[in-house]
């Protein structure tokens, strides 16, 4: 960032802040000129750019003017002969410019893919796939975060045993809006080999503003390859932002009649909000459904099958999250992988 104007550069800051970056400050043009090329975002102030553009720089992408809503034609012209991608009047333009610094940090715009589970009844263990799914995807090359939109589940970080690692939980973000910085959401969240994991604290919060929520998955979506989002059965409007932002919602289902009967009365709901809906059938009983008839209940395609592995649940309860490679539950996550995914 280059200006001599000190009402500017507070402004200026004040977004950087905003945005989670710490700029490099040049306060004249002789330090503008030194750190042309070495940054990837150079944001000019009105006062610097037409006596840089008389000394004829070279052209380089990345390279925006910051003016006043006062200021006349001058400044597009001076944009002009810099070679400036884009003119921002302050205030008008300031979420803009906010999201064009959050861009600098952020680095090339990834496109992740968002996979969301729900269950169809309580106990459908959706949670235990979500994580399964996450997990795997991180495992197989995938930069992964899995997050807990669910306040009143079991909690997705006692599973995995990080309730007691530092980093932010859904409370820390609640005033979270706008553009929110990818590169700051996925430095703050606690991890497991890598796998960045947004979840809920012991705290009474149990609402997310929607605005919340979409800021904080668009976030992740922007820093990663495969988002994984865990949501409950209830609808709110962060609930249905977080399906609605998922490119596809796997619906779990035990195969038993009751549970199919629960969760024939989400499917509607679910079609309203839920792009890609299908189903995941859960094998627990010998003698219940079968996965192809729990889907043909429900009108839904057949994602996959899994069951329960006999050890998982005692685990999970002590912190440890750790499917057999080759049982049941691996499987169920790798087929979903191999559905929804291609290799990073």
């Amino acid at each position: 960032m280059a200006t001599t104007d000190e009402a500017l550069l507070d402004d200026l800051l004040r977004l950087s802040a905003a945005a989670s970056i710490t700029p490099l400050i040049e306060p004249d043009l002789l330090g503008l000129r030194r750190s042309w090329h070495s940054c990837s975002l150079v944001v000019i102030g009105r006062d610097l750019a037409e006596p840089l553009a008389r000394v004829q720089p070279a052209h380089r992408p990345g390279v925006v003017v910051v003016g006043s809503a006062l200021d006349g034609d001058d400044l597009y012209r001076s944009a002009f002969d810099v070679g400036a991608d884009e003119v921002f009047r302050l205030p008008t333009d300031e979420s803009a410019l906010a999201g064009k610094l959050a861009d600098a940090v952020d680095g090339a715009v990834r496109t992740a893919f968002t996979l969301a589970f729900v269950g169809g009844c309580g106990g459908a263990g959706a949670t235990t796939l979500a994580s399964a799914v996450a997990v795997f995807g991180n495992r197989r090359g995938f930069r992964t975060m899995l997050i807990d939109g669910d306040p009143l589940g079991g909690g997705i970080e006692l599973a995995l045993g990080i309730e007691r690692d530092p980093g932010d939980r859904w409370p820390k973000l609640l005033n979270a809006s706008g553009r929110v910085s990818a590169a700051a959401l996925r430095s703050a969240l606690p991890s497991v080999d890598g796998l960045g994991v947004l979840s809920w604290d012991q705290s009474d919060v149990t609402v997310l503003p929607p605005e919340t929520m979409g800021s904080v998955l668009s976030a992740a979506q922007r820093s990663s390859d495969l988002v994984v989002v865990d949501l409950p059965r209830r609808a709110d409007p962060a609930v249905e932002e977080g399906f609605v932002r998922a490119a596809a919602t796997l619906l779990v289902v035990p195969c038993d009649v009751r549970s199919v009967a629960a969760a024939k009365r989400l499917v509607g709901p679910l079609r309203a909000v839920a792009g890609d809906l299908r189903v995941v059938a859960r094998e627990s009983r010998p003698h219940g459904l079968s996965a192809d008839d729990v889907a043909a209940h429900l009108s839904l395609p057949l994602a996959t099958k899994f069951g329960t592995e006999r050890d998982l649940p005692a685990a999970m309860d002590q912190g440890r999250f750790d499917p057999r490679p080759r049982g049941r539950l691996a499987r169920a996550a790798t087929d979903i992988l191999n559905l929804f995914t291609s290799a990073p």
